[in-house]
């Protein structure tokens, strides 16, 4: 069904895929186009500038009105084209290289695409020349056969492969800003007290998380909640079903006031033999996993948040070092959970989950994040809202040019801390 949606879709769209389809009305232009991500801007010029708003003139314009209506209806498409790759990308979904060509010419599709590392048999880069051939990290291309089956990598792919930091190094210095977090989205492998528990995880066990809240964040990534079963998900192609179990025992979860994790237990599809963890695929590990942890970090109950996991440290400090080499700063080393700063004012040190901030060796310093509509440049390799590891990187390249804060407040704590 989504195959035949995309389908259709890219006929509606067709006209956009040779360039702007534009309006004038007197002398202002008003311009429908597909950016190099995918999205739809509505672009208005006059006399040869751009404006941030529309004239009146143009506004009660017939076409105009078309322009506009036809923007909203290509942003929820879009909308509903990033999740739909990165659900494929989780649930291992293949294509075949003829069906990747068709894909490569969805006006929509082909900017999001091209920015993702395929993985077929012996092969693996990014889709260049309508899906003819794969192009990996050192700009080698393979050619892709018709009959070829490909599927969007996930991280243990990269892993497998033994080139994961290649593959980052190549999303930063080349600036490709991915659809959803792929080279840089966190890995969970099942850890060795997993292995000794055989067939269940305990991972999260005696968090409490808020039940509306944690049920919401896990209905949007395709859990399901059954009364009397609790909440589970399943993986059609790996024919698996995977179960959250709660201290409180078969209740619906919303209708208590608190929901403390037990376990998560997989099983076939359909039957309630749990499996033992070691036959699951990492891929469907690592991504119940992230789920959960998100849901423990976002839902969680009582006053104080708790530390970001092992797996979404290990992806900032990733993301940090490759930032560091791009930008040339050379004072940053990062130790375990800690980016560790030798300033020209001062010593400092950022934590990697939580951005909390201390002058060494004296006390914590408050450096109030400034909200997503204000911040400046800071490249991210990823289109997800991610806020949390923005703060940590702009923290740490802040602090090792401390010589150029001119914030009276922040240096007025670097001279009395410490």
């Amino acid at each position: 069904p989504i195959r035949l949606q995309w389908a259709m879709e890219a006929r509606a769209v067709a006209d956009l895929a040779d360039g702007p389809i534009s309006v004038k009305v007197k002398d202002t232009t008003v311009s429908l186009a597909i950016d190099e991500l995918g999205g739809v801007d509505l672009i208005v010029q006059k006399n040869g500038k751009i404006l941030k708003t529309l004239p009146a003139a143009a506004k009660s314009n017939k076409e105009v009105k078309a322009l506009r209506e036809r923007r909203k209806e290509i942003k929820r498409q879009v909308s509903r084209i990033r999740p739909t790759l990165e659900q494929m990308m989780c649930r291992g979904e293949t294509v075949l290289g003829e069906e990747l060509g068709e894909l490569m010419r969805h006006p929509l599709i082909s900017p999001m695409l091209g920015r993702l590392v395929l993985v077929g048999d012996g092969i693996m880069g990014y889709p260049q020349n309508e899906g003819k051939v794969l192009q990996d990290h050192a700009g080698l291309q393979e050619p892709v056969k018709k009959d070829e089956s490909l599927r969007i990598a996930h991280p243990h792919d990269l892993l497998a492969g033994k080139q994961w930091h290649a593959w980052q190094r190549d999303c930063f210095v080349r600036e490709v800003v991915q659809p959803f977090k792929q080279v840089f989205r966190e890995l969970y492998p099942i850890t060795k007290a997993e292995l000794k528990e055989k067939t269940q995880s305990r991972r999260y066990a005696g968090h409490q998380v808020n039940p509306r809240q944690a049920l919401a964040l896990l209905g949007n990534r395709q859990w399901v909640t059954v009364a009397e079963e609790g909440v589970r998900k399943t993986f059609h192609e790996e024919d698996l079903s995977v179960h959250i179990e709660f201290q409180e025992g078969f209740y619906t979860p919303a209708e208590i006031d608190g929901l403390t994790l037990e376990a998560v237990q997989f099983t076939r599809r359909g039957d309630w033999q749990v499996l033992p963890l070691d036959e699951v695929p990492p891929r469907v590990f690592s991504e119940v996993m992230r789920d959960l942890d998100l849901v423990v970090s976002v839902a969680h109950r009582g006053g104080v948040d708790p530390e970001a996991s092992a797996s979404t440290i290990e992806a900032r400090s990733d993301l940090l070092r490759e930032t560091l080499a791009l930008v040339d700063v050379q004072n940053v080393r990062i130790e375990k959970n800690h980016a560790l700063i030798d300033g020209d004012l001062g010593r400092y040190s950022v934590h990697m989950g939580s951005a909390v901030t201390h002058k060494l060796p004296g006390g914590a310093m408050l450096l109030v994040p400034v909200h997503s509509q204000h911040r400046g440049r800071l490249f991210l390799p990823f289109a997800d809202d991610d806020p949390k590891t923005a703060e940590v990187i702009t923290k740490v390249l802040t602090l090792a040019r401390d010589k150029k804060i001119r914030d009276p407040n922040i240096l007025d704590q670097i001279r009395h801390l410490g």
